[in-house]
């Protein structure tokens, strides 16, 4: 299922707006679903990277942001959000650091595509730190 809603929106919408030139900024996209559902939930890794060259072939962001930090403080910032928490907010602990430790083994695998920033500062110098991520990897200067 995240697959096939991962390939409609790249067809419908992604690959659309890089044709046009314009750049794509997404919140999740595929390290998403092997984070989640292969680290966090035990799917099979290798089914889950099947499926993905099934449904994407070679696609693939040019670079993905993995904003970083400690469980507890995660999940303490997420309860504080207005609203209430998700389905996986109210999951235990050890799935969130299954979750955290498979984020950070997907950006060790792949340095060339993912930056690991450390949110654990203010807001500001996560943006500073995204910001110039941004500039060194893609060449593009963020306000």
């Amino acid at each position: 299922m995240f697959f096939a809603a991962r390939r409609d929106h790249v067809t419908r919408t992604i690959r659309p707006a890089l044709e046009a030139g314009r750049g794509v900024v997404c919140d999740r996209f595929t390290d998403s679903t092997i984070a989640y559902q292969g680290h966090g939930r035990g799917l099979p890794l290798t089914d889950l990277a099947a499926l993905q060259r099934f449904s994407l072939g070679d696609f693939a962001p040019d670079l993905t942001l993995i904003l970083d930090l400690p469980v507890a403080e995660g999940l303490a910032r997420a309860a504080s959000r207005p609203g209430a928490t998700d389905r996986f907010e109210r999951l235990d602990q050890a799935f969130h650091r299954r979750l955290r430790d498979g984020f950070l083994a997907i950006a060790a695998a792949e340095p060339g595509r993912c930056a690991v920033i450390d949110a654990s500062a203010d807001i500001d110098t996560v943006h500073q730190a995204i910001a110039a991520t941004v500039a060194e990897r893609l060449g593009i200067v963020l306000k």
